[in-house]
């Protein structure tokens, strides 16, 4: 006799891998209980996982993407950032971003105190380093007493009376998600387009935000390799804030070269406070403003100057303010890696090319990164480079610098740097654009 106490499943999981696999469209009902039966274990990993490949091979279009992601924020809490208040009395903006990852990507320590000089409140859930590309997490927390994790209600005071908060997300948003993305990091499917664009706007969508600037990076050291297939996803990810009640746009920027002159976790903690400074490499600089400029426009303030915030100090006193919020010292000596060893310019000449991938991977395998989620990673291990792209160099003279406190591991940061340079004879390089368009 079998029990009847339990209640019938409305769909059934064969079934709707069919309707994915004969290239058909799955209807709003179909997905909610997927996502719900799945994070539940109705369905099991290796249905999921031949819905995911089916969902690779023939996509999804807008209405299910739309409705995927709704699904994925409903698995969880969803944030409310409208106890905020202005001066007077009003709700305050907030606005965030998301980059895909990049090398020297260290755009979030400078961009989020800068946008909340301006009244803007940033509430900047970030994530850490996986591979080659590294975690705004892992740099932080070079910062002596600095802590990523932090309550709701932590996060809403820090909010309301600094402004800006950069710390890890909570359990509770989109869970979903992180069973789904660690099921695609191991069959295969991380590629495909709609299960990136629900992966990374289902958290931000339930984060609460009420803009979103996404800066997709496109390149040897991107996630998308490709101009046409970054697109795709960057045009998805604004369509689904849209869909959402979220003003978004995207920022499709180049990542062939690497970001700024650091790669690493406490040199770049440090290159980012020479921006704050006023100082630091001129392309992390136009990227901070522009994205800056992005933040502030979505949140309807349009008469700033986020340029003049990082020359006057004013961005500063916020990023201070935030480190110390979270308990860090701001003014504290960062870590410094116990073992350093030069390369050194082969020829004289013009470095015409400097590639992103090589220089990310040299700093993972220097200790910067993680090749798993549970491996630990050191503060001062990187890559120090001495000289990009466009710029004349000589015989003799550093190129790249490698720290790391485990000297062993100089021999394949070396191997993976070996190809990374090519220096022409004297000349001039063409410019690359940075910011290569505008998503809206």
């Amino acid at each position: 006799m079998t029990s009847t106490s339990q209640k019938a499943e409305p769909f059934d999981a064969v079934d709707v891998i069919r309707t994915k696999r004969d290239k058909g469209v799955l209807s709003p009902e179909q997905i909610d209980w997927t996502i719900h039966a799945y994070t539940r274990g109705v369905v099991a990993d290796e249905q999921m996982a031949a819905l995911n490949m089916a969902i690779l091979l023939n996509g999804m279009d807008r209405s299910e993407i739309s409705r995927w992601t709704a699904a994925m924020i409903a698995s969880g809490e969803r944030m409310d950032f409208s106890s905020l208040r202005r001066p007077d009395g009003g709700v305050k903006a907030t606005s965030d971003k998301h980059s895909t990852g990049g090398v020297g990507d260290k755009i979030t320590l400078p961009l989020a105190p800068l946008v909340a000089v301006f009244g803007v409140a940033v509430p900047q859930l970030s994530g850490r380093g996986l591979g080659h590309t590294g975690g705004t997490l892992d740099k932080l927390e070079s910062i002596p007493g600095w802590r990523a994790a932090l309550s709701n209600d932590e996060m809403m005071a820090q909010l309301q009376d600094v402004g800006a908060v950069i710390c890890a997300a909570g359990a509770g948003l989109a869970p979903a998600d992180k069973k789904l993305y660690s099921l695609r990091d191991v069959t295969g499917t991380v590629e495909a387009i709609p299960l990136i664009a629900s992966s990374i706007m289902s958290k931000k969508i339930a984060e609460g935000t009420g803009s979103l600037v996404l800066d997709v990076k496109v390149g040897s050291g991107a996630f998308m390799k490709d101009e046409a297939r970054a697109r795709e996803l960057a045009e998805t990810m604004v369509a689904l804030g849209k869909d959402a009640g979220v003003n978004t746009v995207a920022l499709l920027t180049n990542m062939n070269t690497p970001l700024g002159l650091t790669a690493g976790n406490a040199i770049e903690v440090e290159e980012s406070v020479e921006v704050l400074a006023g100082g630091g490499p001129e392309d992390v600089v136009e990227l901070t403003v522009r994205l800056a400029e992005e933040m502030l426009a979505c949140a309807g303030v349009s008469d700033a100057d986020p340029a003049a915030a990082l020359k006057d100090g004013r961005a500063m006193d916020v990023w201070n303010r935030m480190i110390a919020a979270q308990g860090g010292d701001p003014r504290a000596k960062l870590p410094v890696a116990k073992e350093s060893e030069t390369i050194y310019c082969p020829a004289d000449g013009v470095l015409v090319e400097l590639d992103a991938l090589a220089v990310g991977v040299a700093a993972w395998r220097l200790g910067a990164g993680r090749a798993r989620k549970e491996d630990t990673v050191q503060a001062g291990a990187g890559v120090r480079l001495h000289a990009k792209p466009g710029a004349a160099v000589r015989a003799g003279e550093p190129l790249v610098t490698l720290l790391t406190d485990t000297p062993e591991k100089f021999a394949r940061a070396k191997e993976s740097l070996e190809e990374a340079f090519t220096i022409a004879p004297e000349g001039s390089r063409p410019a690359q654009q940075l910011i290569i368009d505008r998503i809206a």
